[in-house]
């Protein structure tokens, strides 16, 4: 497995890890880095990653200058390697939203985590983040996206997933992409949380979606999402 790094808005990168095995056709694992005066990784990979991961990000800054740990919720590859990053960035903090923290992450993570409430904006020095809180979409209770509001980057977790191992940012129609992927992974939690969710996040007119599972968007980005959000809609 070779990790290939993109740059794909303003000192924001895309680490991603193509996996052959999984599923009918491959599948990637992303994790992306805002270079920052305080740098920010969202998805840390498995534990199995975090020599390669940590190693694309010493090819940026040293992985010790590493300040915010964040996530969409909490799974394997998602936050897996949380602890070894604490380890390894002795002034790192977790930073998540309040019901991730209270059920998990105040347990889990080997320092305490930071809470943040909902559309708080973190300034990172160069960046801003804003922490959206997305309850049960596409699942997990404590679900979250973060939007950075300088570029226009909506780093939307697993919302958007799909198959195989497609190019780091793209303009082609992703929605029937991720409707496929449902169709095999059926990972998305079918209620009526996803599709308000989808609309909510479109607001925001993102110029970018950074998709941990698959290709990223360049485009019509709030377009993208309601039609995403029109495809649960339907099959609810």
């Amino acid at each position: 497995m070779a990790l290939r790094t993109d740059e794909i808005a303003d000192r924001i990168y895309r680490f991603s890890t193509f996996v052959p095995e999984v599923g009918p056709s491959g599948f990637t694992f992303n994790q992306f880095f805002v270079d920052a005066e305080e740098p920010l990784l969202f998805h840390t990979g498995m534990r199995a990653l975090f020599p390669d991961v940590s190693a694309a990000i010493a090819r940026i800054r040293p992985v010790e200058q590493l300040r915010w740990i964040t996530f969409g919720h909490v799974e394997a590859d998602e936050c897996g390697a949380m602890n070894l990053f604490l380890a390894a960035a002795p002034h790192a903090v977790v930073a998540h939203g309040v019901l991730g923290c209270e059920v998990s992450l105040d347990d889990l993570a080997d320092r305490p985590p930071r809470r943040l409430a909902d559309n708080e904006v973190m300034d990172l020095g160069g960046h801003r983040i804003q922490h959206i809180d997305t309850p049960h979409a596409p699942h997990n209770w404590e679900s979250r996206v973060l939007y950075e509001q300088t570029t226009g980057v909506l780093f939307c977790g697993d919302l958007m997933t799909q198959l195989g191992d497609g190019p780091a940012l793209t303009g082609t129609d992703l929605v029937e992409p991720a409707a496929r992927a449902e169709d095999v992974f059926h990972a998305t939690s079918l209620g009526p949380a996803v599709p308000a969710a989808l609309h909510r996040l479109a607001e925001l007119r993102p110029a970018t979606l950074a998709v941990m599972h698959g290709s990223g968007f360049t485009g019509d980005a709030a377009r993208a999402l309601r039609d995403l959000a029109t495809v649960y809609e339907q099959r609810m």
